[in-house]
């Protein structure tokens, strides 16, 4: 049975920093796909940051050289280091992970945390 749950959520002032992470159980042992989303209510979810199972990782041009998405394979952890935090980054944020990946794509289901929130005041 796959599990996220996310930690690290909070409030901060405009150009803070927060570490949001992302503990994992039943995904494969190793590198795995997985991804940081964020959601405000009444939009769209959208992804922000994602690794791939080889290893490389991408962010959306949103938050381009502010946030950061690495992972502790011996953890089997999965974190997003959020710098210089502006108000439009306050959402409720989830990581993800596919059943499949395949060449960077995800497939099958999706698997989802339960959330953490964080909020960006100036």
């Amino acid at each position: 049975q796959v599990q996220l749950v996310e930690s690290g959520g909070g409030s901060v002032q405009v150009g803070g920093s927060l570490r949001l992470s992302c503990a994992t159980s039943g995904l494969p042992a190793g590198r795995y796909c997985a991804g940081w989303f964020r959601q405000i209510p009444g939009k769209v979810r959208e992804r922000v940051a994602r690794i791939d199972n080889d290893g490389s990782t991408s962010v959306e041009n949103s938050v381009k050289g502010r946030f950061t998405i690495s992972e502790d394979n011996a953890k089997n952890t999965l974190y997003l280091q959020m710098n210089s935090l502006k108000p439009e980054d306050t959402a409720m944020y989830y990581c993800a992970a596919p059943q499949i990946c395949s060449g960077g794509s995800w497939r099958g289901i999706t698997y989802w945390g339960q959330g953490t929130q964080v909020t960006v005041s100036s």
